[in-house]
């Protein structure tokens, strides 16, 4: 980045939360359309503490991963088939450790991403540990396929596609890692893009402050390019172009890739956190800062997944303190804030879902107003409506339709939302929930 860039940076980062942030309208509800569609039970048959978004194929199926259960407990991948009737089938698609060496799950643990799917069916995630990379004996994660079964009613087969921390040197995974937690994403061509929250050749107290990678096949196999270095515009200490890039990246119409880092700070002052732009250019991709958290509001961190509605406007959100909702004009570059207070809930971790045809912006708290989290909607005058408040608005121990959800909402082919929490259920192991708006 030039001088000249920067210095206009700058000037805008300070706009990002200058403004006034919108009133807050709150208005409580329990919405009937709420319901658990699946309690997970964990080891040894069934998985276990979602924090991942769920994704469907053609056929209306979904799936995701949990962190544990399995016949390993150390996570699997699951699918829930539809009957027609309101009721959903689990089924492992896969278990991993199944290959241990005695110190590392070679194929893989703790996978905790959402996952995403191809044309023909197959499964692309990551795991935060595991592998063969140099990560203190245990693996530095890995990305990995599972493909569908050639005949029905077979096994699903895992692919490593990429070992990270891979490239180790001088404590730091050059390649990235560990504990990946991003969504990966297909481009039109097959390859995979996504981040890691540490590791690469930034001065980021993260241990190198985190990666964009993008992971492409060839005859010999797949490999790992790194498209961007975070935390590689160093300045007083602080990381301008932001470190910690845990959400992940998202494709807009033309083919830019988007996200969030949590921090600018470096060392012992780990706050603050950027937007950004990664743009193919040639053989390479160009990094271009959007937006910083100024130093009056550092504990605002974004660190979820952005989104885009029809017009091309960007959404995340913040999840520090109480946390809230900004959005960021396509045509104007201004952003605007919807600040949670205590009462609406507070600390979103994940993104938001943008309704095309309403404007409506969906999401989740994982904490308070009442109850461990609520599933809120804000319309596009800034008014918030709670949909529902999980532990049936209380904070008692037995929140039986779910404890505090984390990943980001995902609609059906009508509309319906699902979302997944990382307790609460029958068994306290988590659920996946459906409301209608």
């Amino acid at each position: 980045m030039s001088k000249t860039t920067l210095g206009f940076l700058f000037l805008f980062a300070f706009g990002l939360f200058a403004f006034a942030a919108l009133m807050c309208a709150s208005a409580a509800g329990q919405s009937a359309n709420y319901r658990v569609i699946h309690n997970f039970s964990g080891y040894p048959n069934h998985t276990a503490h979602t924090i991942g978004p769920v994704i469907f194929d053609k056929a209306g199926n979904m799936y995701g991963v949990g962190i544990t259960g399995g016949a390993y407990d150390d996570g699997a991948a699951y699918e829930l088939s539809p009957d027609g009737h309101g009721n959903w089938t689990e089924t492992i698609l896969y278990d991993f450790c199944q290959n241990f060496d005695g110190l590392s799950c070679l194929d893989g643990e703790s996978p905790s991403a959402g996952l995403a799917i191809d044309a023909s069916g197959n499964l692309y995630g990551t795991t935060g540990f595991g592998g063969t990379g140099n990560e203190l004996g245990s693996g530095g994660g890995i990305a990995f396929e599972l493909s569908p079964p050639v005949q029905r009613g077979g096994a699903w087969t895992e692919t490593v596609l990429y070992n990270f921390c891979s490239d180790f040197a001088n404590d730091t995974c050059l390649d990235g890692g560990p504990d990946v937690k991003s969504q990966m994403v297909l481009d039109r061509a097959g390859n995979l893009y996504g981040t890691t929250a540490e590791g690469g050749g930034g001065y980021g107290s993260f241990s190198g402050g985190g990666v964009a990678f993008e992971l492409s096949p060839g005859t010999g196999g797949w490999a790992e390019t790194i498209i961007y270095n975070f935390c590689s515009v160093l300045h007083n200490n602080l990381c301008l172009d932001g470190q910690g890039p845990i959400g992940g990246v998202t494709f807009d119409k033309s083919g830019s890739l988007f996200g969030t880092t949590s921090s600018t700070g470096n060392g012992n002052a780990e706050t603050g956190g950027t937007l950004y732009q990664l743009r193919k250019s040639g053989s390479g991709w160009v990094f271009r800062l959007l937006a910083t958290v100024p130093p009056a509001h550092q504990p605002s961190i974004p660190e979820a997944p952005v989104s885009f509605d029809s017009d091309g406007n960007l959404y995340s959100t913040l999840s520090s303190v109480y946390g809230g909702v900004f959005q960021r004009n396509a045509k104007t570059g201004k952003v605007r804030v919807f600040a949670f207070d205590k009462g609406d809930g507070f600390e979103p971790l994940g993104g938001v879902y943008v309704d095309a045809n309403t404007g409506a912006i969906y999401g989740t708290n994982s904490d308070g107003g009442v109850g461990p989290g609520n599933v809120f909607e804000i319309d596009p005058n800034g008014g918030i409506t709670i949909l529902h408040s999980f532990c049936n608005g209380s904070t008692g121990p037995n929140c039986t339709d779910g404890d505090q959800p984390w990943a980001t909402l995902v609609p059906d082919a009508s509309g319906n939302l699902y979302g997944t929490t990382q307790f609460g259920g029958t068994a306290n192991l988590g659920i996946i929930f459906e409301i209608k708006p």
